[in-house]
């Protein structure tokens, strides 16, 4: 107080709202020229950072699985007061370059059950890195591998003979002007000179090997897999059941979740997404066609039928209608890096859940209203079931999903942020951009639960063109520690920072 006057005192300022990114394009990997036919096999069905962002993998429907690396992470030397004087950016955005690829899974076919079983990567996660090589696990929708990608050097035989040959390759050159006076045997047939020959290493080149295959512990389609934080175990979760491995034993696993009922026809839900938490190795949460995520803890007992936390919000009776429970089933699951939050997906909406509060969302981000409208023309296509992923920023100040004509979007989740970016995946990523003004937000803290509106209500973008339904962006991922996204449009990677 000054002057002794009454006022009102003055508290710890509010701490700065991030400044909307402004997304520039990076890369473009598997480009479309105008007209070109995408094969069906060629379509990007999977996408995953490795934990430092150094690696990037995709997946594809053919069953092969794609490495990228990258490029600017050059050891310049020095510590950073030395690069600041050398006024060297510390900031500049990734680059990756093409690594190798190998083809992980074949088509099969189940006699017993008839079944036909296809060769398209569901999911990819990367395992720690030991002594230079690169760990993943792949699935389809029946069967996990593991795979190892190390840099092997090449060898070759580059010298046969010392004094009068020489060798190229693996083959042998003879030099011709000395051919005719070389003899390297004596009259009465000994040798008279004998050289070993020489074989030297050159360039190296990554080899995919398949260390174990998890197979035959899966009735239904396999929907995800996830590591776990100690280092030795994974689960795989399919429509029923979730089930946990160990990397080291491939004949044997554990069933730890199972949702099939004694009656099938008493089934109400399934199982469509499942993540370990990324630092409490004996919690994991999954999600369920009614749009409720349950967390659970290994510890409680061997099968998690009963879960510690439900998280879930209940639509009001008004508004229900055919399609209610439909667009309620979550596609994608994801925690937060510190493991306080989980972003989650269904069909209209993203929604930011604090595992420390079950009574709804913290957050919630409309991702394309303009289509409630439009579902039943949605349902009668298919469309309606399309799964779109989720990704949260490393710093957790942003999400991001995919939506229809190739667009998606980012939102802020920050304290007062009103950031809400449509961006497409092309070369000019702001070209259909759309920014909805809205109400700041308070902290997640201490807000009991925010609706957060990004709102387009037409089905036309600021150009006036129309949604294209058959073009649907479902799978990116944000680097783990800076602003980049890699997003697959079809057969085409697209890569973007800020």
């Amino acid at each position: 107080m000054n002057g002794g006057s009454g006022g009102v005192g003055i508290g710890p300022p509010a701490p700065a709202v991030p400044q909307p990114l402004e997304w520039n394009f990076s890369q473009v990997f598997g480009e479309r020229t105008a007209g070109e036919e995408v094969q069906e096999v060629d379509i990007i069905s999977a996408i995953e950072f490795d934990r430092t962002g150094n690696h990037l993998a995709t997946g594809d429907r053919g069953g092969r699985v794609v490495l990228f690396e990258r490029t600017d992470t050059t050891d310049h030397g020095g510590d950073r007061k030395d690069l600041e004087q050398m006024d060297y950016s510390t900031n500049r955005h990734p680059e990756f370059r093409y690594k190798t690829e190998f083809q992980s899974h074949e088509p099969e076919f189940d006699y017993l059950k008839s079944l036909e079983i296809e060769e398209k990567i569901n999911k990819i996660r990367w395992n720690q890195t030991a002594n230079g090589a690169l760990f993943l696990l792949s699935t389809n929708d029946k069967t996990i591998k593991f795979w190892k990608v190390q840099d092997k050097k090449v060898k070759k035989v580059c010298h046969m003979d010392a004094t009068k040959s020489h060798a190229m390759g693996n083959g042998l050159l003879v030099d011709s002007s000395t051919s005719n006076s070389y003899k390297p045997y004596t009259a009465n047939g000994s040798v008279q000179s004998l050289h070993f020959p020489v074989v030297t290493s050159h360039e190296t080149n990554p080899v995919a090997r398949c260390r174990r295959i998890y197979a035959h512990a899966h009735d239904y389609h396999i929907n995800s897999i996830s590591n776990n934080s100690d280092g030795e175990t994974f689960i795989s979760a399919d429509d029923l059941r979730i089930n946990l491995w160990n990397l080291e034993i491939s004949n044997q696993s554990f069933n730890i979740v199972d949702v099939k009922p004694a009656n099938m026809e008493d089934l109400t839900e399934v199982i469509t997404s499942a993540e370990f938490h990324p630092t409490h190795c004996s919690t994991l949460a999954y999600s369920s066609s009614k749009g409720s995520i349950r967390l659970i803890d290994m510890r409680q007992s061997a099968l998690c039928d009963t879960h510690s936390k439900l998280f879930e919000e209940h639509e009001a009776p008004v508004s229900k209608s055919f399609f209610t429970e439909i667009i309620a089933s979550i596609s994608d699951i994801k925690f937060s890096k510190d493991g306080r939050h989980i972003l989650s997906r269904d069909y209209m909406t993203l929604k930011l859940w604090d595992i420390n509060m079950d009574s709804g969302p913290v957050a919630t981000f409309q991702v394309h209203e303009y289509l409630r409208p439009k579902l039943c023309d949605l349902y009668e296509n298919d469309s309606i079931f399309d799964k779109f992923e989720c990704c949260l920023s490393g710093d957790g100040l942003r999400v991001a999903t995919g939506s229809y004509s190739n667009l998606f979007r980012v939102f802020g989740c920050s304290e007062g942020s009103t950031e809400t970016t449509t961006l497409e995946a092309t070369k000019n990523p702001m070209r259909r951009q759309v920014q909805t003004p809205q109400k700041p937000s308070r902290s997640l803290g201490t807000l009991p639960r925010v609706l957060r509106r990004g709102t387009d209500n037409s089905g036309a973008d600021t150009n006036g063109n129309t949604f294209d339904f058959t073009t649907k962006l479902l799978h990116l991922a944000w680097h783990p520690t800076e602003n980049s996204l890699a997003c697959a449009a079809s057969n085409s990677l697209y890569m973007y920072y800020a």
